[in-house]
């Protein structure tokens, strides 16, 4: 992690933000930190951050760099959500999607839930997007706008495309 770099989309979407004049929240699974290294301030991380560290105990969450030395990994864990835990960003997320007036979902299948069922929040009538260089199924009725495209080539693209509802 502490090697990786923000990729073109982590660093298109973080302009979109601050020169376009959107509000933007992004709604990641990914427990990387490469959106705020890209300069994005509003992200939720649904399944927790690699960085971050929580104490069994207590419930407090901090920064980590290093490992955690013996007897303290006995009672701190990464802040990650494992396979079949709950997902408690899922309750900010939804009230963000179902407020938005531009949703866009980037490189995703849609089978990774509770995430993929956020599509089904999003209002009747406003502009979606998706890109992903592959086709993913979604729902006629949803009526989503596909870039097929990597991240990177697809997130420039969508910056042409939604500057006309600024």
């Amino acid at each position: 992690l502490k090697e990786v770099v923000p990729n073109r989309a982590h660093l298109a979407l973080a302009q979109l933000e601050k020169k376009s004049g959107f509000k933007l929240a992004i709604i990641t699974q990914n427990v990387d930190d490469l959106h705020e290294r890209a300069g994005s301030t509003n992200v939720i991380h649904m399944h927790g951050e690699l960085r971050k560290i929580k104490n069994l105990k207590s419930g407090e969450i901090k920064y980590f760099e290093d490992s955690i030395e013996e007897p303290l990994y006995k009672i701190w864990r990464p802040d990650i959500v494992w396979f079949g835990e709950a997902v408690p960003a899922i309750e900010i997320a939804v009230p963000l999607v179902n407020s938005a007036d531009i949703f866009v979902v980037i490189g995703t299948s849609l089978n990774v839930y509770p995430a993929a069922g956020l599509i089904s929040y999003t209002k009747a009538g406003i502009p979606k997007f998706i890109i992903d260089p592959n086709e993913v199924y979604i729902p006629n009725e949803l009526s989503f706008t596909a870039i097929q495209k990597q991240a990177g080539d697809g997130c420039v693209e969508l910056k042409s495309k939604i500057q006309q509802y600024v």
